[in-house]
């Protein structure tokens, strides 16, 4: 049986997945957490073939924090659930050692056939991601500077679009509030706005946001 965390904020989407696998054959939602510190708990008392989590959860600031989940319980394989941009954020989610991504809209018995896949060593992406993936490792640096935006990158994009301050931002991020300054100037640079509201309706368009 393949043991299973989920980790979401919706108490109405732990009642979805588990209602849809309650009498499965090979998997089995041992344990439901609304925050990333309870995620921690978890995989320190109980033992977890899948975490099923999305990016959006309450405490979970940074795509960082899920390497070195990667690293300390390597038995453990991630699956991201998100309503994110699949194209914006799985390349950087498979890089940080992540298994697979499916999206929020797709039907639950794809999320399935994802974890069934994922426990026996599979990556998950659909295809667009492979392309993706394939043209990052194609580009140089200076070519991905002005294509791609990082990982912090899209993470500070996001508090902008939030509405959080700099000096929230690099709280949150533990960074200092200067180093999110040039990341927000970055941002505009390589987004081509001029200011703080362009720069959220361009990430908005791109859905990276």
């Amino acid at each position: 049986m393949i043991r299973v965390c989920l980790a979401d904020n919706y108490p109405v989407v732990h009642f979805g997945v588990k209602s849809y696998f309650k009498d499965h054959t090979d998997i089995s939602i041992v344990a439901n957490v609304g925050n990333f510190s309870m995620v921690k708990d978890i995989l320190y008392s109980k033992e977890i073939d899948i975490l099923i989590l999305d990016l959006d959860l309450d405490g979970l600031s940074s795509i960082y924090e899920l390497k070195a989940i990667v690293k300390n319980y390597p038995k453990t394989k991630i699956i991201i659930f998100s309503g994110y941009s699949e194209q914006i954020y799985a390349p950087n989610a498979i890089k940080a050692g992540v298994a697979g991504y499916v999206h929020k809209t797709s039907k639950l018995e794809t999320l399935g056939i994802a974890i069934m896949k994922v426990h026996h060593g599979q990556i998950i992406m659909n295809d667009s991601i492979k392309k993706n993936l394939a043209l990052i490792a194609k580009q140089n640096k200076s070519e991905r500077l002005y294509r791609k935006l990082s990982n912090r990158e899209i993470e500070v994009l996001r508090y902008l679009s939030g509405g959080k301050k700099n000096n929230e931002i690099a709280d949150i991020l533990k960074l200092n509030e200067k180093t999110i300054s040039t990341y927000k100037l970055r941002l505009l640079t390589k987004l081509n706005v001029t200011n703080l509201v362009d720069l959220v309706n361009k990430a908005k368009t791109l859905e990276i946001v």
